[in-house]
């Protein structure tokens, strides 16, 4: 922040854009603008208009001296909290001007930032009155989150904390009396949802509650990693007020309620709505009374026992077509406990599933309804509407819905084998055969967009397709006798499509993905050789030589040999690399280029311990496919290969708050849009053979922990 603009005679009586201020006018919008209110109904508590005056010269012109001073940096540590009370306590009475001073704003908040808890305790409670006001201008809404700041840094003080609660249930109190236009105003918002989340007790810039990134909505939604609103991410909790965080939200709701299709509807409401219902995770007694009152349901019905009344459902379901209330039902259906998410699919939902589903907005909201269903009987029922729709879905480039039923089916075990036979059917004709399923779902939107469907080729240079790749990944998890179509298809390729799609992050994670699933060994191979020759060219690519590795693994020993002779090739070069170093030295290249006698023995030594402990442990089904899971396993950290990493290369595809289809008509319609959790007993297992594994081939298999360029990449 620069203190040293002085301000100029005058200046105080313009606002943030230049206009000039009347010396008592209303309280602006911090666009010069007089402020209109969101209210629809008189309410015999609502506050009386704030009045701004004129900012005193004389006061001005302290002020900026004090910025000047700081500015300097001629103030030691000692004597800063002692001018910024000084200072403080000269704004008193002053608040709401000073506040909503462009210029004089930024003093205030290197104040606030500065001074001890008495001294801030004292500003807030000074203005408390005039609070929302003062967070709803431009300006003002910086000092109030700075003075909100400047008060989680205090909360862990256990002989501050009394007097914080007191302060905050100053402002929660004058906040619930008319707490709509601050809901609904774009600063006003953003203010109230971090006083909200100090009531929590959880960082007031926390990204999962001020819209998570879409890479970890996308991996929750997929199974590649558990919700982050779980447990509400403890580890990161702080000292918190949870009374007070009742009374705001519940103070909010019940002063609210009829004005909720206002609220439904608003973009600034609903990221305050959804900060709440993210916060109130895993408190189902409030959940249960707040979400009905969210979705319109009327006390009438409740004491019935009914849900909703099905002419308000109906209006329901279309105000999801909106922006913000499809970003609000996501969260809904999030945080839902589950006789609640019942309801909502098969009082609310039911039925509507296909229409939402072509819809570039609701058809989010049936991705979450899909990837937060708890059991195979809400499936069953998601399955009667969709599960025939694939094509047409698929279509209308909606192919979000279908990578979250495919996931949602995985995770549940069920229909698991009609997931797969529908997806083939959609991208091909029983008179087709099966080589052309994986290169249409790569390239999605290139078929489906094409006319004459039985004469699209393979778009050289084309990007590979987002959710085409994501999609593929979670079929290549499920059992190989399910997916034998898929098999064949991406092992019938030519070899120049199988080195494009290696060279392609997104085809990569497919080549990957295929090279870990349950397909024959053989199946693998067939695959890895059409890649020889090449190995050294991917490897230099970060991308390219996660798949180097995975080939790897994957071969036999002369296919091993190929592969490293061709990375000994490029070894200086690639040692220069982020990827290099980790590669060469998981690859052993270093001991191949001195002793390769040794380094073949290493490796056939290392294959044929695999070998005699699953002729003694394994499954005569599955012994080829684990020995190179685990062949695979055996090199990384458990951890480390358990989290989600990140790939940059994804990153523009992977909007904030939501999973994006990757479609025009999607991006138009929104800005902002679980790992596969076996059962106990199969991770159980899992695990212990791992261990296993490892123990019996600790001397010639250390464990070696993933080189951090890992953290580069999105890992399916």
């Amino acid at each position: 922040m620069k203190m040293g603009k002085k301000a100029k005679k005058g200046n105080s009586g313009f606002d943030d854009n230049g206009y000039k201020k009347n010396a008592t006018s209303q309280v602006t919008d911090g666009t010069g603008k007089f402020k209109k209110s969101f209210k629809h109904h008189q309410n015999s508590d609502s506050q009386a208009p704030v009045i701004r005056k004129q900012v005193e010269p004389e006061t001005a012109k302290y002020f900026s001296e004090i910025a000047n001073l700081f500015e300097s940096q001629g103030v030691d540590v000692e004597e800063r909290s002692v001018i910024c009370g000084n200072a403080l306590e000269e704004a008193r009475g002053k608040e709401f001007e000073l506040a909503t001073d462009y210029i004089i704003s930024n003093t205030l908040q290197t104040l606030l930032d500065g001074c001890n808890l008495d001294n801030l305790c004292s500003f807030l409670r000074g203005c408390a009155n005039i609070i929302p006001a003062i967070a709803m201008d431009r300006s003002g809404s910086h000092v109030a989150e700075t003075a909100f700041k400047s008060l989680a840094r205090h909360v862990q003080d256990t002989e501050a904390y009394t007097n914080i609660e007191e302060t905050l249930k100053m402002i929660c109190k004058v906040i619930v009396v008319n707490p709509l236009d601050l809901m609904c105003n774009c600063y006003g918002s953003h203010v109230l949802r971090s006083l909200l989340c100090l009531c929590k007790g959880v960082p007031l810039d926390s990204p999962e509650f001020h819209g998570a990134k879409g890479s970890k909505v996308l991996a929750e939604w997929l199974n590649l990693k558990v919700s982050h609103l779980d447990g509400n991410d403890s580890q990161h909790l702080q000292q918190g007020f949870p009374s007070l965080l009742k009374f705001l939200v519940s103070g909010m709701m019940n002063c609210t309620k009829e004005d909720m299709k206002t609220l439904q509807v608003d973009q600034y409401s609903s990221l305050v709505l959804q900060t709440a219902l993210k916060l109130l995770a895993g408190n189902d007694q409030e959940l249960l009374h707040i979400i009905p009152v969210l979705l319109g349901c009327n006390k009438e019905n409740l004491a019935e026992g009914k849900f909703i009344d099905m002419i308000i459902a109906g209006e329901t379901v279309e105000s999801m077509k909106e922006p913000a209330f499809s970003h609000l039902m996501e969260v809904i259906l999030e945080v839902a406990p589950e006789s609640l998410y019942n309801n909502m699919l098969t009082k609310l939902l039911k039925n509507s599933l296909f229409e939402l589903s072509s819809h570039p907005c609701g058809n989010f909201v049936v991705q979450a309804l899909i990837s937060h269903a708890r059991t195979k009987d809400q499936m069953e029922l998601i399955w009667e509407e969709l599960g025939l729709k694939f094509a047409d879905l698929l279509g209308m480039g909606r192919s979000g819905v279908i990578a979250s039923l495919i996931a949602a089916c995985q995770r549940l075990q069920t229909h698991e084998y009609k997931c797969c036979e529908a997806l083939a059917t959609a991208v091909g004709s029983k008179n087709e055969t099966s080589k052309f399923i994986v290169p249409r779902i790569l390239f999605l939107d290139s078929y489906f967009s094409y006319d004459d469907k039985s004469s699209w080729s393979w778009p050289g240079g084309a990007k590979m397709h987002v959710m085409g790749s994501l999609i593929l990944q979670a079929i290549f998890k499920f059992q190989s006798e399910w997916i034998q179509p898929y098999i064949l298809s991406v092992t019938s390729m030519d070899a120049e499509h199988v080195l494009e799609a290696a060279q392609d992050a997104r085809g990569a994670r497919v080549i990957e993905a295929f090279l870990a699933s349950d397909a024959s060994t053989k199946q693998k191979r067939r695959l890895v050789v059409k890649l020889r020759g090449h190995f050294g060219e991917l490897a230099m690519n970060l991308s390219g030589s996660f798949t180097v590795e995975r080939c790897f693994n994957a071969g036999n020993l002369s296919l091993r040999e190929a592969i490293a002779s061709e990375l000994l090739a490029v070894r200086t070069e690639l040692s220069k690399t982020k990827q290099g170093p980790h590669l060469l030295r998981t690859l052993d290249i270093d001991r191949y280029a001195t002793k390769p006698d040794q380094w073949r023995s290493k490796q056939a030594s290392k294959q044929s311990a695999y070998n005699e402990f699953f002729v003694a442990f394994g499954s005569s089904e599955s012994k080829s496919t684990k020995s190179n899971k685990l062949l695979y396993n055996a090199s990384m950290d458990t951890s480390e290969h358990e989290e989600l990493n990140i790939k940059k290369d994804i990153d523009g595809s992977l909007i904030s708050t939501s999973v994006v289809d990757d479609t025009s008509s999607e991006k138009k319609g929104r800005k902002k849009r679980k790992r596969d959790v076996a059962s106990e007993d199969a991770v159980g297992s899992n695990r212990a053979i791992e261990k296993a594994v490892k123990n019996f081939l600790s001397s010639s298999t250390p464990d070696k922990k993933r080189h951090n360029a890992s953290n580069q990449r999105l890992k399916i």
